[in-house]
């Protein structure tokens, strides 16, 4: 079953949305996939992020917020049942998948800017999009026959900040770069190649950059010698 939404309006009226689109925008604005026409609720209020079976939830700096299940969030991985406050409207997450969650190590955070490219341990909503993005991901290979990726090793050198000139190998299936509370970037490896995908933009929701432009909401395939900015710092992508 495809993950939807379940809108119910003040009148009891609802409405089911299926999350087929990688990124599903909500708010005021009639230029948003789901389209709210209630003041409480701000133009560009939230969006939902679906990668395979899973889906994140994330308030884009609406005035009243956003609540899941009656608390404030930022950034939220959604579980089946979920009951999403926007304003004065109520939304109800529904997948298939719900309750398979796995154990993943704690996300660390590449540096890519201070001397020596320290790690640190992620924080709460990080390690949660990125457990569950981990978990899409190993579902997906599992899937798939196309092996052309396989053998290929990912490598960033890095071209400004304290560490330019130095190479990172990609040896996880998922790498996340970055600062939390400014900018965080994941570099995945899908059946189909490497992809980057925005994680957190810190409090102006900045996303990363290649070759100059910013990449929006949806998981960018990228390729050799591709430009990448995260955080203040500029990289190259490559494989070998």
């Amino acid at each position: 079953m495809v993950a939807k939404l379940v809108l119910t309006s003040n009148s009891g009226e609802k409405e089911e949305v299926p999350l087929t689109k990688e990124t599903t925008t909500i708010g005021r604005k009639p230029s948003n996939d789901i389209h709210i026409d209630n003041l409480s609720v701000s133009g560009n209020h939230a969006q939902v992020i679906t990668i395979l079976e899973d889906s994140f939830l994330e308030d884009l700096g609406s005035t009243n917020g956003t609540y899941v299940n009656g608390k404030l969030i930022k950034k939220h991985a959604l579980e089946h049942g979920d009951k999403i406050t926007l304003g004065k409207y109520q939304i109800t997450y529904e997948s298939s998948s719900g309750g398979n969650d796995q154990d993943f190590e704690q996300t660390m955070i590449i540096r890519p800017g201070e001397a020596g490219m320290p790690e640190q341990a992620g924080n709460k909503e990080i390690d949660k999009s990125v457990q569950k993005i981990s978990a899409a991901m190993a579902s997906e290979a599992a899937s798939s026959s196309d092996q052309s990726h396989e053998n290929k090793t990912a490598c960033l050198q890095l071209l400004s900040g304290a560490n330019a000139g130095k190479e990172l190998t990609l040896k996880k299936a998922l790498t996340t770069i970055g600062q939390p509370g400014v900018q965080v970037a994941a570099i995945t490896r899908r059946p189909q190649g490497f992809f980057l995908i925005h994680v957190d933009g810190g409090p102006h929701n900045t996303v990363p950059k290649v070759a100059g432009s910013p990449i929006g909401s949806n998981a960018h395939q990228l390729k050799d010698h591709d430009i990448i900015e995260v955080a203040g710092v500029k990289m190259e992508f490559y494989t070998k």
